[in-house]
């Protein structure tokens, strides 16, 4: 197997480090950021010059691309690179602050795209490469509670299933990893909460109880089992542009497509009687 060269956002825990230890076991090399590199000193101190810490907050379009550059100078080259920062807010949207919904698109949303950016010339450039977008289901289907989140993983979606299209004449893939419920801190201590407003109370109780069914029995993944499964798409020779991690969301995918065809053949006169 090549050596590969992986550029990797918020590795200081969850599917970050898991997958940056997987890759630098297997004898690659990586440029691992976080916000705070001390949580990557045990990982240096392990793999010496295979890993490059690097101080980043993916809000800041200059720095993601100043990262970007210090990574390609170091190594010579950038095989995989995998926009895995971001985090959960959680409220009902009547609930969420200007402020935090902005922050939760300009980490989950714009961070992934200017690290996309700053990485596409060199990708270009070797006629090669491969962009790893962590979705999550909540990228392809939604539920009460967490709007703003389910908007910045549908924004990714978007923007990545279109730059697939884009960059395939480069020799580059793109592919959105799509998680159900892992083990991970994303709605721990990662996560942001919106004040509540006592209107939701109700409403909340029912979105904690579907979730909880959603769950099932079970329970969530393992984070550190998700390693084998991205080795396995970074090494396809055609990997796929959307793979779900997870047993979960192949369920929850199929009800909510099935749900929408029935949706919009039951409408479909409207649809006609709209166009003229």
């Amino acid at each position: 197997m090549t050596q590969k060269t992986w550029f990797i956002t918020g590795t200081s825990r969850g599917f970050g480090r898991e997958w940056a230890e997987a890759a630098l076991d297997r004898g690659d090399r990586v440029a691992a950021t976080a916000r705070d590199i001390s949580t990557l000193d045990d990982l240096v101190q392990k793999y010496a010059d295979a890993i490059l810490p690097i101080e980043l907050d993916v809000n800041d379009r200059a720095a993601d691309f100043a990262a970007v550059k210090q990574a390609y100078d170091r190594f010579g080259r950038l095989d995989v690179v995998v926009n895995n920062a971001g985090y959960g807010h959680f409220g009902f949207i009547e609930e969420v602050t200007e402020q935090e919904a902005r922050a939760q698109i300009e980490t989950n949303l714009f961070g992934a795209l200017w690290v996309t950016q700053a990485a596409l010339p060199y990708l270009r450039e070797q006629g090669s490469g491969h962009i790893i977008q962590v979705s999550s289901i909540g990228g392809i289907s939604a539920f009460p509670g967490i709007g703003l989140y389910h908007a910045s993983k549908w924004g990714l979606e978007g923007f990545s299933q279109a730059l697939a299209g884009e960059v395939a004449g480069f020799g580059i893939h793109v592919t959105l990893v799509e998680p159900g419920g892992f083990s991970t801190d994303w709605s721990g201590s990662s996560a942001k909460h919106s004040d509540a407003l006592p209107a939701y109370v109700e409403a909340r109780k029912t979105m904690q109880r579907e979730r909880k069914a959603r769950a099932g029995s079970g329970g969530p993944g393992d984070p550190h089992a998700s390693a084998a499964a991205i080795l396995r798409v970074v090494d396809a020779d055609e990997p796929p542009l959307r793979v779900f991690f997870g047993a979960s969301p192949m369920g929850t995918a199929k009800d909510d497509y099935a749900s929408r065809i029935a949706l919009w053949e039951k409408w479909d006169d409207v649809s006609k009687l709209a166009q003229g």
